[in-house]
């Protein structure tokens, strides 16, 4: 029973016997006589009273009539779902990403959302170290990682340049200072991130190759708490510039450039290399492409060769 067999089965009810049904159909009477024929044999019963000319249903057929419906108009509502999902009135965005490189997402968030209002939006918070098998799990269709993952597996595009920023509080000593060098460093107090990165591990990298002590007496698990407790007067720290950014031009921080420091950070959207990405996730990259033609500057849109 497919249905095919039940939309000329539909078309015999509705227009009250085959020959109508036939022309309805632009198909002779004798095709639609053929395919009843093979249903009621598949289904091993009578649907239409044989002596009835106005195709009269059986129990058996009055019982198939209200199922025929149902399936018919699911199929038609599948159709109707997926134009609305080509056409993005549908659908959903899932992204995995840590509690940095999400701050990076609210601006393309703002644009894609203004963009496509009905399309569900999905971040769901995950280590860095996590992200790329996220979506290679098929969890979430893109992750950002500010590092180019090793997975061959996986595809990446460069969206955004960072860098690390040195804080202090206003009332820090080298706050009035425009630069200082590493070596200076040595007697301050890092607030530290207790999450291992390759970007913590070049800091303390550079600080050995200086021959300086890195102090960290604090470790705190997130940014949000590293910057309100140096903004408290506890110390210096090393983040990422786009988080810092309100909370400087506030005053709140103070940004002092490290001669020997210059680390840039590269985010990247990341996505499954044999992916056919939904049409939610093809308008979010466009969104992304737009941003570096338009904004330029940190923004760009680079792909990675594998």
């Amino acid at each position: 029973m497919d249905l095919f067999q039940l939309e000329t089965f539909l078309a015999v009810v509705e227009e009250k016997g085959f020959s109508r049904a036939a022309n309805r159909l632009h198909r002779t009477q004798s095709a639609v006589s053929q395919t009843i024929s093979k249903l009621e044999d598949e289904l091993g019963e009578t649907l239409f009273e044989r002596s009835s000319r106005d195709g009269m249903l059986t129990d058996a057929g009055d019982l198939l009539l209200k199922y025929a419906e149902e399936l018919l108009n699911l199929r038609s509502r599948a159709r109707d779902a997926l134009r609305e999902l080509r056409q993005l009135q549908h659908g959903k965005l899932s992204i995995a990403a840590n509690e940095f490189t999400v701050l990076y997402l609210l601006r393309a968030l703002n644009k894609f959302r203004r963009a496509h209002p009905t399309i569900h939006i999905e971040i769901q918070r995950a280590l860095a170290s996590n992200v790329a098998r996220a979506v290679l799990n098929h969890h979430v269709e893109l992750g950002i990682l500010s590092f180019r993952p090793e997975d061959e597996q996986i595809a990446s595009v460069v969206v955004y340049h960072d860098e690390l920023a040195f804080v202090v509080y206003p009332q820090h000593p080298l706050a009035g200072t425009k630069n200082v060098s590493i070596r200076e460093l040595g007697a301050e107090s890092f607030v530290a991130h207790n999450v291992l990165s390759p970007y913590r591990e070049k800091v303390v990298q550079a600080f050995a190759k200086h021959k300086t002590t890195l102090h960290m007496p604090v470790e705190l698990p997130n940014i949000e708490a590293i910057k309100a407790f140096v903004g408290m007067g506890n110390g210096v720290a090393l983040l990422p510039r786009i988080a810092v950014e309100a909370e400087v031009s506030r005053g709140e921080l103070v940004e002092i450039s490290v001669r020997e420091l210059r680390l840039e950070r590269k985010l990247r959207l990341v996505y499954r290399k044999d992916a056919a990405l939904s049409h939610a996730a093809r308008a979010f990259m466009k969104i992304q492409e737009l941003m570096a033609t338009q904004e330029k500057g940190r923004y760009t849109f680079q792909r990675e060769r594998s």
